[in-house]
């Protein structure tokens, strides 16, 4: 159980970073997806294979734009220069922006750079394969810099 709560941990603090990241570009955030939920929920989520495992962390909006994040901190391989995005999460991405369409999904990583979904999955068909099978690898220079999505940092007060 340790080894969860210290990944929690982690991604706690990541997922507080790019909502500041946001807000500091103008983005109203709220938090959602399953660590909003009680503690027995969450436990009970955490013992199935449900698409919710992986709903978004974020909610934001700007005007009229309504976006999602998951923010995923320990992505990049410090040996490979790729992220391993599990395909379960990956899978369950797609799902979501399917259902809730045209409300975008942007995978956030720990470096700030950004990927889709869709971008993942046509990314991983043309790399090199994790061995497991169960994460798809993506090159991080194919990620883009989150300031070219989400709009610099004080754009908010030039505005």
């Amino acid at each position: 159980m340790r080894q969860w709560q210290d990944r929690k941990a982690v991604g706690d603090t990541h997922e507080r970073r790019v909502a500041a990241a946001l807000r500091a570009r103008g983005w109203t955030v709220h938090p959602c997806g399953q660590g909003t939920y009680p503690p027995a929920i969450r436990e009970a989520l955490r013992q199935t294979r449900s698409a919710l495992r992986q709903f978004p962390d974020l909610i934001a909006a700007r005007g009229s734009d309504l976006i999602t994040i998951d923010a995923k901190d320990r992505m990049p391989s410090t040996h490979t220069d790729r992220y391993a995005i599990s395909t379960d999460t990956v899978n369950a991405g797609l799902l979501f922006t399917a259902a809730h369409a045209p409300t975008p999904l942007y995978y956030v990583f720990g470096d700030l750079k950004v990927l889709t979904p869709a971008e993942i999955v046509h990314y991983a068909a043309h790399a090199l394969r994790h061995r497991s099978g169960s994460f798809h690898l993506v090159r991080t220079e194919q990620a883009h810099p989150f300031d070219d999505v989400f709009g610099a940092d004080g754009a908010a007060t030039a505005a």
